[in-house]
């Protein structure tokens, strides 16, 4: 073969930059085209303080009704009939055992604005041995606990959870830890951390 009929070398491709750990997978989009969206940036800069990261990575890039069907969530939570604080461990204790720090961070904000007893959150990872949970909530939480972490459940610990609550709370409880995974792993997956809520909602709660 003549030099002048040589295979040509091919350049390899360059490689995409990854992405930082300390940032989402995709850039946040500040300044949506959508009217609705814009309506929406501006109700959580009222509610707390700032867009949050969620909106601007995920709501902003799906259609409408994906983002109604997330906050259709928190209105559905609205009726339940246990009591808010449980509701709150519950999402919480789900949240940290999935390490999603987005969803940590604003549960704490909204059990921090609506007063609730922060010793009570600061103690749940030691919520087995903790003088301030009742039995009924560490039974809820031993059930939460196992169905996020080995996602099935000793019969041994149902029974327990039936001889305290109700079919419906039973209901109630597996409905938190399945639509709670809805929020972490949207978060995760899309590397959204923290926004900081809980130190906005305690600068206004102290202004």
């Amino acid at each position: 073969m003549s030099a002048s009929q040589k295979t040509p070398v091919l350049s390899a491709a360059p490689k995409a930059a990854l992405p930082s750990l300390d940032e989402p997978f995709l850039p946040p989009i500040e300044k949506p085209r959508s009217l609705m969206l814009r309506l929406i940036y501006s109700m959580s800069r009222r509610q707390f303080g700032k867009v949050m990261t969620p909106l601007k990575v995920f709501v902003a890039r799906m259609p409408l009704a994906f983002g109604q069907f997330v906050g259709k969530i928190a209105q559905l939570d609205k009726k339940l009939t246990l009591p808010r604080e449980t509701v709150m461990l519950i999402r919480e204790q789900v949240a940290r055992i999935n390490v999603c720090l987005f969803c940590i961070d604003i549960g704490r904000a909204f059990t921090i604005k609506a007063s609730m007893n922060q010793a009570k959150f600061d103690a749940l990872e030691h919520y087995a041995s903790s003088p301030l949970f009742t039995d009924s909530e560490r039974a809820a939480l031993d059930y939460v606990t196992e169905l996020t972490r080995d996602k099935k459940i000793d019969p041994a610990t149902f029974a327990r959870l039936r001889s305290l609550w109700s079919e419906r709370q039973i209901c109630e409880i597996v409905w938190l830890v399945a639509s709670e995974h809805v929020y972490n792993i949207t978060n995760i997956g899309l590397n959204i951390h923290s926004d900081l809520l809980c130190d906005i909602v305690k600068a206004r709660k102290s202004a």
